[in-house]
């Protein structure tokens, strides 16, 4: 059976509206042109869903007589309605009706309905949880249930500028010290940041005894001249973070330039093109991996200088420097480094001129690495590097016959090995202690006059602390690194012994400049009241004579005491030139105690 024309029509294309029909409209509020759909599609007859008007979307004029005079032979559902072949049977007009309800109930008009309903009520569920949450901390201050318009957007104005500002302490505050917010300092003085950072009493008892000249350290370094640092690295002690220190973290006239993506820095003279720095990042491992005591006092002054005839090099001076750390943690941190695959090869352990056999430095593995190894393995192996590894990279290999073991008795050679490293590191421009980074920052900017940008950070987690040992364990680390226990021990003496003394030295040359200054303004205002005192007087010389019989007494006594001032401040500022000869504090106050009392007996 043939199919009409409308039924054809509708199903291939759209159809298009008759000649003299009016124009159809189409209402913005398309979600309440979908409820109109959604209630037109419940279980009745199409009949009644046009009794009610017709959809959105089509004109009044469409005439929908037809539908209520004829009974409904399709199904229900629109769908069912489209693909039954009575839908061929419906005359004209209500084909086109028909066609324009399925053609706009579509999938993107429910989902656009949806997705509007569903932010409208996220929005407003958002809106009493904020409510509710601004309730709680001002209280009646604010009544979420009648909020207007001006106290949403208040509202929402609150919370936008909270969200900002953790995002901007969160920028430019991002470790945990802030160096912007001092919180404390509004309800306690500001704490000594060097007093508790190793968690141990503010309190040292010394109980080695050092010279004035093994605790003073002023070095007088020379960044325009000729004068070179040298950084003595060891594994494992957090050279590689004070590395960074010293090519990104300090205040110089000309900055070291350091590329993206390059380890390396170019630290130059300001004015030349020459190193002040040897270090790993500014001249590269350029005496070998880890280069210790004995190959970086041999190689560093030919790097340098070049193959020049001694003769010919300029007068340097070659300031070294190290960090040290807690032996069983070092120890601890090598082992970890060791499992992850390290090995070190590229070490060229050079001593008196040439690398050791194999016969004299045996390796503890065979194969490319020793990635993987157990805690006792790595300690079984007798010929490891990591046993006593800061003594030996501190110590001079040549007086105990570089790796050969046979030259001199063991016993010996750990005496000789340790009293060297001892003294290489007493006479050493500056070291410092991984386990107190503040006090190392502290000594290495009065050391070298020279000033850190930001503040050095205090790991107390690392991956040796992560390791878990017993007791045994610990004491058998120990008695490996036996040479490292005491040479820590003595290391430590003598750094915190240094900090005590330049932090007494400070105070002391704080408290003479505040006595000075006193001084100093004592005999300002003397001279500025005896200048007035004689200006009116010689304004009234007869009536002044007559009433001060004594004035010439006084006068004298007055130019006695501006001498005398005069005479100190000379001394003092000849003191300050001359800054060797410094004076102890009891004749600082006995000098003062005199002035002082002159000042009084003559008032």
């Amino acid at each position: 059976m043939a199919q009409p024309a409308c039924a054809a029509q509708a199903l291939r294309s759209p159809l298009q509206p008759e000649r003299g029909a009016p124009a159809r409209t189409t209402c913005p509020r398309r979600h309440s042109r979908v409820e109109a759909e959604l209630a037109a599609s419940r279980p009745r007859s199409v009949a009644a869903s046009v009794r009610a008007g017709p959809p959105r979307g089509v004109s009044r004029g469409f005439n929908s007589q037809q539908l209520l005079d004829e009974p409904l032979k399709a199904s229900s559902s629109l769908e069912g309605a489209a693909r039954s072949p009575l839908f061929a049977l419906l005359p004209r007009g209500r084909c086109r009706q028909m066609y324009d309800l399925r053609r706009r109930w579509d999938l993107g008009s429910l989902c656009r309905a949806l997705l509007t309903r569903g932010l409208a009520a996220l929005g407003h569920s958002l809106k009493h949880v904020l409510g509710a949450i601004f309730s709680k901390i001002f209280g009646p201050l604010i009544s979420v249930g009648n909020m207007d318009e001006k106290s949403n957007k208040l509202l929402l104005a609150l919370v936008m500028l909270f969200l900002f500002a953790v995002i901007v302490l969160q920028y430019v505050c991002p470790g945990t010290e802030c160096q912007l917010l001092r919180l404390q300092a509004f309800s306690s003085p500001m704490p000594d940041p060097y007093s508790s950072e190793d968690e141990s009493s503010a309190r040292f008892m010394p109980h080695y005894n050092f010279s004035r000249g093994d605790l003073l350290r002023k070095i007088d370094f020379d960044i325009k001249g000729d004068d070179l640092i040298v950084f003595l690295h060891i594994q494992k002690t957090g050279g590689t973070t004070f590395g960074r220190h010293l090519v990104r973290n300090i205040q110089l006239e000309q900055p070291c330039e350091c590329r993206v993506g390059q380890k390396k820095c170019t630290c130059h003279r300001p004015g030349k093109r020459e190193t002040w720095l040897f270090s790993r990042f500014s001249t590269g491992w350029s005496c070998g991996l880890h280069a210790d005591w004995t190959e970086l006092t041999s190689c560093v002054p030919i790097v340098v200088d070049g193959k020049r005839d001694a003769r010919l090099r300029p007068s340097r001076n070659f300031h070294y420097i190290t960090i040290l750390r807690d032996p069983v943690s070092r120890y601890l941190s090598e082992w970890r480094h060791v499992q992850r695959g390290a090995t070190w090869k590229a070490s060229l352990h050079v001593c008196d001129g040439r690398p050791p056999t194999s016969e004299e430095l045996p390796s503890c593995y065979t194969g490319d690495d020793w990635s993987g190894c157990p805690l006792k393995e790595f300690m079984d192996c007798p010929y490891n590097l990591a046993n006593n590894r800061q003594v030996r990279m501190l110590s001079d290999l040549t007086l105990v016959g570089c790796y050969n073991l046979s030259v001199m008795p063991e016993k010996q050679r750990n005496k000789v090995l340790l009293e060297s490293a001892k003294s290489n590191l007493k006479h050493m421009a500056f070291f410092g202690l991984t386990e107190y980074q503040r006090k190392t920052q502290y000594l290495f900017e009065k050391t070298f006059n020279m000033n850190f940008i930001s503040p050095f950070t205090q790991y107390n987690t690392t991956r040796a602390s992560s390791v878990e040992i017993n007791e045994e364990i610990q004491k058998r680390i120990e008695g490996l690194n036996f040479l490292d226990m005491e040479l820590y021990s003595y290391a430590k003496d003598l750094f915190l012994q240094r900090y005590q003394f330049m932090r007494q030295k400070e105070h002391q040359e704080a408290r003479r400049k505040r006595q000075e200054q006193r001084k100093f303004m004592k005999g300002r205002f003397l001279q500025t009241h005896f200048q007035s005192q004689s200006q009116g007087q010689s304004q009234n010389p007869s009536q002044n004579h007559s009433q001060n019989p004594n004035l010439n007494v006084n006068q004298n006594v007055t130019q006695n005491l501006i001498q005398n001032l005069t005479q100190s401040l000379s001394q003092n500022l000849s003191q300050k030139q001359n800054p060797g000869q410094e004076q102890s504090d009891s004749n600082t106050s006995n000098g003062t105690n005199d002035y002082i009392g002159s000042v009084e007996k003559w008032r």
